[in-house]
């Protein structure tokens, strides 16, 4: 049991190891669909396999990227040279992640909620997952905000479902990565985010609590706290760093090595605008880093557009945004950084 935590540790101290972050780049196969098609490339096994390689063959991608999520077609797919992705990523010192949900469902006895399903056979396929060469993995609770929601109802299904991943991750060996998604869609003040996200993650560290979760041997993935996207009166940049850290030095044991945020639908240049605020004030005892999908994935796709002689500015546009966010791990990123970029 102690070589086992201690392996979880080193892992997940990895996983957000300062001047680096993680690649979500575990879109499901409905979404990768929506993505790719929106940039005119047909959607099918090949395709999907050869943009995320031009992801993470990207030239120093290990570098700025600490760790890449795949999805489960991905995890078992191959390189062109024939390498399988955990393989090739792990030769260029880059941890391989796997997402283990599957999706947000409706949930019984609700008026529209939803809770995240995956947890039958969970022990089995983490196995499966840890001979592939997975090293952590993923788990999203979705959080619905609006028109009543969220109830407590959902917060404590959702939360309940995390901590029950996470255990069974941790038993396989496998840093789980959690993540209550605050959906940022909608109208709704900050103030309204800010007392949604304190009931969220306060609820699921109650329930990783009881289920005995390693605490050094995980690394949360939430939102930050900032007002819906239709909400005409959006905070600043600082505004929204200060709040999100007041409330994560409440809620959030210090035994958790790292924080890494999700974009959530946010500008390239947001994401990587809050992060860097954030770590410029600094005074926590957590790593603050990104695990960013569409906010890294997005530029170097539309580059890329199917089109193989696009792939090496694809990799630039890529590399462009894992350095921004590199910078922003730092308190480092400005909006002249941008400009580096020649289109």
């Amino acid at each position: 049991m102690t070589e086992r935590r201690e392996e979880l540790e080193e892992t997940a101290k990895a996983m957000v190891a300062r001047g680096q972050g993680i690649l979500a780049a575990d879109e499901s196969t409905g979404t990768m669909t929506k993505r790719l098609e929106g940039v005119g490339v047909d959607s099918n096994e090949e395709t999907r396999r050869t943009f995320r390689e031009l992801l993470v063959t990207t030239p120093d991608a290990g570098d700025k990227i600490s760790g890449v999520i795949l999805y489960d077609e991905t995890i078992k797919q191959k390189t062109a040279d024939g390498r399988p992705f955990p393989e090739m990523l792990s030769e260029v010192g880059i941890l391989p992640g796997i997402k283990v949900d599957t999706g947000a469902k409706p949930l019984a006895g609700s008026d529209g909620e939803k809770v995240t399903e995956g947890l039958d056979g969970l022990r089995e396929r983490f196995e499966e997952y840890r001979d592939l060469g997975a090293k952590f993995a993923k788990w999203r609770a979705v959080i619905d905000m609006g028109d009543g929601k969220p109830t407590d109802y959902a917060i404590h299904v959702n939360a309940h479902a995390l901590a029950r991943y996470a255990a069974l991750a941790q038993e396989a060996g496998i840093v789980p990565i959690v993540e209550p998604e605050v959906m940022m869609e909608g109208s709704h003040a900050i103030d309204v985010a800010e007392e949604v996200s304190r009931r969220t993650v306060t609820a699921v560290f109650r329930e990783l609590e009881l289920q005995r979760i390693h605490l050094p041997g995980m690394v949360l993935k939430p939102n930050m706290v900032m007002a819906g996207y239709d909400n005409p009166d959006q905070p600043s940049v600082e505004e929204v760093a200060e709040r999100t850290l007041n409330l994560f030095r409440e809620v959030v044991p210090e035994e958790v090595p790292g924080i890494a945020f999700l974009s959530g639908g946010q500008s390239d240049e947001q994401a990587a605008a809050h992060l860097s605020a954030m770590n410029n004030i600094g005074g926590v005892p957590w790593e603050l880093t990104f695990s960013y999908g569409r906010a890294l994935i997005g530029a170097p796709l539309k580059v890329w557009s199917g089109e193989a002689d696009n792939v090496k500015k694809a990799q630039e546009a890529f590399a462009h945004r894992a350095r921004c966010n590199a910078a922003a791990r730092q308190g480092e990123y400005s909006e002249d950084m941008e400009k580096e970029l020649v289109a």
